[in-house]
């Protein structure tokens, strides 16, 4: 009997278990346009910070996230607890505060003068190089900023990962919380290190004069490393940014249900004709609606933004 109770328990604790890894899995896959935002963002943040302190900094901000999570998991529990309700409109917020983020990217890369990006650029070599400048306050500003970042990013990491376990158990949306928390944090910051990284382990390995054949291939993959590491930021900026439209526009799909049961009619027809095509019918329209989202967004926003500039001076 006591073997038996044992048996029920362990099966119990592996179905769990499952349940929990399952939608781990399925939160995870929901953050990834977050995750590869945090990832740019982060590292870029790190930008102009000396050689030397480039791991420091990135500990002191991962540290700051950690801290970000532990107070934004619990506040996500006491929600779903007290104000179930609210779960939704938070999810819709975080999916519409995603596609204004990356319709923001795409405006400023089109539209901001790029004397600005010049003179910015410039103010950050003058820190560096000016022996006047205290680069620990430096640092501390990089750091601050990082965090507030990070507080942003981990909400809207946090606001999805609880639309998806809204309906589970209170014990599994605990397990799931604490594990994305933990799971984005290592894997982020993890990252960040190991990419303001590439560029000096692509110097170390292409330095030595030994004329072996391994010497020359490692000297060949140090150079390769030095060439691509500028494009790396990129691509992770331009991937970050294509993320966020389609996991932003799919969350807000999702949350209506016309917008949504129209995208499967659409998805249906096109498999009729195309199973190949209709595979991607999904991903492109919800990525068009967050563009559209995005768009209508920013209008709001910088309306908003007008209009309390006007009012604030005779207030």
């Amino acid at each position: 009997m006591a073997g038996a109770s044992l048996l029920t328990l362990l099966d119990d604790i592996a179905t769990v278990l499952d349940d929990v890894a399952l939608m781990t899995k399925v939160a995870a896959k929901k953050t990834a346009g977050v995750l590869g935002d945090d990832l740019a963002l982060n590292a870029q943040q790190v930008t102009g910070v000396r050689a030397e302190r480039e791991l420091p900094v990135v500990w002191a901000v991962a540290k700051g996230s950690l801290i970000n999570k532990a107070i934004l998991v619990p506040a996500a529990l006491l929600i779903s607890a007290l104000a179930p309700w609210a779960v939704i409109p938070l999810l819709m917020f975080g999916g519409a505060f995603l596609c204004y983020e990356g319709f923001e990217k795409l405006a400023h890369k089109f539209l901001h003068d790029k004397a600005e990006d010049q003179a910015a650029h410039a103010e950050l070599l003058e820190a560096v190089t000016n022996p006047q400048v205290d680069m620990r306050d430096f640092e501390k500003d990089k750091i601050r900023g990082a965090i507030r970042t990070d507080f942003i990013l981990s909400a809207e990491i946090i606001a999805i990962t609880l639309g998806t376990v809204a309906a589970a158990s209170f014990g599994k949306q605990v397990a799931v919380l604490c594990g994305i928390a933990l799971l984005m944090t290592v894997g982020v910051y993890g990252l960040v290190a190991a990419i303001v990284k590439l560029d000096d382990a692509g110097l170390y390995l292409s330095k030595g004069e030994s004329t072996g054949g391994l010497a020359r291939l490692r000297r060949g993959l140090g150079r390769g490393i030095l060439l691509t590491a500028p494009y790396l930021m990129k691509s992770l900026s331009v991937l970050g940014t294509a993320a966020m439209f389609m996991v932003g526009g799919g969350i807000l799909t999702h949350g209506v249900a016309a917008a949504h049961h129209w995208i499967e009619q659409v998805t249906a027809n096109v498999a009729a004709s195309s199973g190949l095509l209709a595979a991607f019918v999904p991903t492109l329209l919800n990525a068009l609606a967050g563009i559209l989202a995005g768009a209508v967004a920013l209008l709001l926003v910088s309306l908003a933004t007008r209009a309390w500039t006007a009012i604030k001076p005779a207030s």
